[in-house]
């Protein structure tokens, strides 16, 4: 195991084997291992600074299915907003003073956000913040579509691949979504100029070691420039509604293993990390994340964006806590920064 570790963090590559006996020897021993690599890592291309990032959840209609979200189309018992323009401006107009210097505009696949709307409301926050980035994580579009927006002004995209491997996809999708649009999307993305995240759902129903070893071979394969993973939560209006949360304590070890891959990469310590752990933001940080996102979204409508069981929205995941937040960061010895967090190349 220690022969793998040291050709991880040297040589940044391992074979999908050596990523499988990577995770199969999965102790808290080697998780303590490599989260240290993971931060010595990190502080090497961000020193101690956490990024702060300002989620602003812009609707939870989509138009998709996918069998392990809360928002799902078929979920009678959602109950749906979308917000205006003039809303999605001002959650930008509360984070600005506050220090956010990034905004993801985050949301279901909404037929109603067309490339006019998106393009016009991006276009329109870049004018009044040119010092901001934008960040989009509105699902699978069109070439056609992520040219627009990144013309409109739109620095990031966020697209979770969820999983790479087609018949793990196929079971947490329905049919008419495939892990080759997916890619697709992915790879459009990254040829257009945008800073891309991909990701993944940890212990996700059915998934398998196999699964998560070639997940990381994605990741080290795909070279993207932001990565969010996070651990599977049930929710109670899909069909896995009954099926075991993943872990913690293995997403923290994941996002060690892509810290010490990929020196450089923007790696959130998710919502969902710290939904499913008390301080599971903290333990994401101190496993080599550098990323948290904090929600701008109006109060009225953060539970109705229910992807998951008791999703957190409130404490210090909320934008109104910021100074909490910063407080906790600054016990484990990081610091959160006014800053847009550009990826840097190495």
């Amino acid at each position: 195991m220690q022969k793998i570790i040291d050709k991880l963090y040297n040589e940044r590559s391992l074979s999908r084997d050596e990523y499988l006996a990577l995770i199969k020897g999965f102790s808290p021993e080697n998780a303590e291992k490599l989260a240290e690599l993971a931060r010595q890592r990190a502080k090497e291309s961000y020193q101690n600074k956490i990024f702060i990032r300002g989620l602003i959840e812009i609707s939870n209609i989509c138009k998709n299915d996918c069998l392990y979200c809360g928002i799902r189309r078929s979920n009678k018992n959602a109950d749906r907003y979308r917000l205006t323009k003039e809303e999605i401006l001002e959650c930008c107009d509360e984070g600005y003073p506050l220090g956010f210097r990034t905004f993801v505009m985050q949301g279901g696949e909404d037929s109603y956000f067309n490339d006019e709307r998106v393009c016009d409301i991006v276009s329109n926050i870049k004018r009044i913040y040119p010092d901001v980035a934008v960040t989009l994580s509105l699902g699978e579009r069109s070439y056609e579509s992520y040219k627009a927006l990144k013309e409109a002004g739109a620095d990031r995209y966020l697209l979770r691949h969820e999983t790479a491997t087609c018949e793990h996809y196929a079971r947490l999708h329905p049919s008419e979504l495939t892990l080759g649009n997916r890619i697709r999307c992915l790879n459009d993305l990254k040829s257009l100029g945008y800073q891309v995240g991909c990701g993944f759902m940890v212990e996700s129903p059915y998934q398998t070691e196999e699964n998560l070893a070639a997940d990381l071979k994605f990741i080290e394969e795909f070279s993207p420039e932001m990565c969010g993973i996070g651990p599977f939560i049930p929710h109670i209006d899909t069909p896995f509604r009954d099926e075991k949360a993943g872990s913690a304590e293995l997403t923290c070890y994941l996002l060690s293993i892509i810290r010490i891959m990929k020196p450089n990469i923007l790696l959130p310590a998710t919502t969902a990390l710290g939904s499913i752990a008390e301080d599971g933001r903290l333990k994401g940080i101190l496993s080599g994340a550098n990323v948290v996102m904090p929600n701008l979204s109006p109060y009225s409508v953060r539970k109705k964006y229910s992807l998951y069981n008791n999703k957190l929205h409130t404490g210090a995941e909320s934008a109104e806590a910021l100074d909490e937040l910063k407080r906790q960061v600054a016990s484990i010895g990081y610091e959160v920064v006014t800053d847009k967090g550009n990826y840097k190349e190495i």
